[in-house]
C-alpha cells in the first residue's frame, strides 16, 4: 500500500509532504497507481520549483519521496506554492477514491504552539 502523508502547520498551509510504499496493484512497469501517485507528487514538486522558482528539500529512494514546501520573502509565490501542494493533494484524493485499497492519505495538524 502507498501511504501518504500531509504535514500542516498549525495555520493549516502544507509544510511537507511523504509518500511511501508500493501500491501493489499490478506488476512492476505496469502498475498505474504507482504511476499515477509518483506523477502527482514529482509532478507537484517539479511545478513549484518551474512555476514559483523556489526549490522545495526533497529526499528520494526507491518506494520514497518526502519533499518540505519552500518559503520565501514573497508571500505571493508562497501563496503560489499552497495552491500547487493543495492541488496535488486533490489529485492524490482522486486516485485514493477509485483504489482505496492500495492508497492511504493521512493528514496531520501541528497543534497551536507546538
Amino acid at each position: 500500500m502507498i501511504t501518504v502523508n500531509i504535514f500542516r502547520g498549525a495555520d493549516g498551509r502544507i509544510v511537507r509532504f511523504s509518500v511511501s510504499g508500493h501500491a501493489h496493484y499490478a506488476d512492476p512497469g505496469q502498475d498505474i497507481v504507482c504511476a499515477g501517485v509518483s506523477a502527482v507528487t514529482v509532478g507537484a514538486v517539479n511545478a513549484i520549483e518551474k512555476l514559483t522558482g523556489l526549490v522545495p528539500v526533497t529526499e528520494v529512494e526507491s518506494g520514497w519521496l518526502s519533499a518540505t514546501a519552500p518559503v520565501g520573502d514573497d508571500e505571493r509565490r508562497n501563496d503560489q506554492v499552497q495552491l500547487l501542494l493543495e492541488g496535488m493533494v486533490v489529485a492524490l484524493q482522486s486516485i485514493a477514491e477509485e483504489y482505496g485499497k492500495h492508497v492511504k492519505i493521512k493528514e496531520t495538524t501541528a497543534k497551536k504552539g507546538g
